[in-house]
């Protein structure tokens, strides 16, 4: 028998070469992998670390604009990192929120005020801005949001209503807050967005005892009489969809980068142990039941990525619509893929699969994450049966 200790060493496949990425992408993923193989490989790993040596980098704002700091490339980039982050075993889950969601929001409606205000902080990583939507009533459902935002007399911002799962609230200097304003012509209510400093009076916040263990911890948020300046509205109060998802395209990009790297990191911890592990005369790995799940999941994987890439060209080629559809569905398809390699992987290595040595466990938990947040699977269905196949509601 040849007996399987530690976990160092352990090299997750590589995606598969393809023609849609360029040199320049190639050579990001080699040197943000050998980033992310350096602290997972320390004993000593922090987060932390690993956040502040990216931004200077310039790996955490390599989508943001040049002349405010950023790499001047796009959703697709980012994307590549936070996967290669995750296929080490070090994601940073605040690279969906603070450079792909508040970044891309701000750059492309943010006033020449707000950029220089805030760019350069998200871009260099020395700044974090979190990003609040979801709520205790509304669900998936934005158009239930009932945090409202009201004028005051000066010109002011006032912002009351509550949020819920806000991830990294205590380590993010603002918050990006998406609110209700009144339309002036119609009564109804539109959405719009706004940064509120986490030192606002009024601006409390709660952690969410979660199962899930991780650096970016839960939050709910209490909105209590906030009182805003005018420029604390991002972009038009009359364009606030358009601006809504400009940021939700990317953010369901983003979770399907994520959910890439954590089954390519389980699937590369499972082919290794298959490879070494012998019980009989050779290892297990030999044997169809163990190969060709794991080959399975691999090619899910792929799928998923590349579709993944689909999304994030489309995102950074300003077509939103049809982002739309191909985020939903890349976020859909490497959330299964995830959570069938995550499952596989745990499975091969057995009782092992379940220790803490080999970091596995943890990931059945974390796994889940990506088919529930920022949108269920069902909610995805719902999507791609009425836009994409034009098939009736049932709500």
């Amino acid at each position: 028998m040849t007996p399987v200790t530690g976990t160092s060493g352990t090299t997750p496949p590589a995606p598969s070469p393809t023609p849609f990425e360029t040199a320049e992408q190639r050579a990001l993923r080699t040197a943000v992998a050998a980033l992310g193989r350096r602290h997972a490989e320390g004993h000593d790993a922090d987060p932390d670390v690993l956040w502040r040596e990216a931004g200077k980098a310039g790996y955490l704002g390599v989508n943001l604009p040049e002349e405010y700091g950023g790499g001047g490339a796009g959703i697709t980039e980012l994307a590549l990192v936070l996967e290669e982050l995750g296929a080490q075993g070090c994601p940073l889950l605040l690279l969906i929120v603070s450079p792909a969601i508040c970044g891309t929001v701000i750059a492309r409606f943010g006033t020449g005020e707000q950029k220089r205000r805030w760019l350069p902080g998200l871009a260099d990583g020395s700044r974090i801005m979190a990003f609040g939507i979801t709520e205790p009533d509304a669900g998936s459902n934005s158009h239930r949001i009932t945090t409202t935002a009201r004028r005051a007399p000066g010109g002011d911002w006032v912002l009351s209503g509550r949020k819920v799962f806000v991830s990294g609230v205590d380590l993010a200097e603002d918050t990006m807050i998406v609110g209700r304003t009144e339309d002036a012509r119609t009564g109804a209510l539109k959405p719009c967005l706004f940064v509120v400093p986490r030192d606002t009076p009024g601006f409390g916040r709660t952690p969410i005892d979660m199962e899930l263990r991780a650096r970016e911890r839960q939050f709910e948020l209490v909105l209590d009489e906030v009182r805003l300046p005018a420029d604390a509205l991002v972009g038009d109060e009359d364009a606030g969809l358009l601006q809504l998802f400009a940021g939700l395209n990317p953010e369901r990009v983003m979770t399907a980068a994520f959910a890439l790297g954590m089954g390519r990191y389980a699937v590369g911890k499972a082919v290794r142990y298959a490879r070494e592990r012998q019980v009989w005369k050779a290892p297990i790995g030999a044997h169809q039941a163990i190969a060709h799940p794991l080959a399975q999941a691999h090619i899910e994987l792929e799928l998923a990525r590349l579709m993944t890439l689909k999304a994030a060209l489309l995102c950074d080629e300003g077509d939103d619509e049809g982002a739309g559809e191909a985020a939903n569905m890349a976020k859909y398809a490497a959330a299964e893929a995830c959570v069938r390699a995550v499952d596989q992987a745990v499975h091969t290595l057995g009782g092992n699969g379940l220790t803490r040595e080999y970091g596995l466990g943890r990931l059945v938990t974390a796994s889940r994450v990506a088919r529930i947040a920022p949108v269920s699977r069902e909610m995805i269905l719902n999507y791609v049966s009425h836009q994409s196949l034009g098939l009736p509601r049932s709500y």
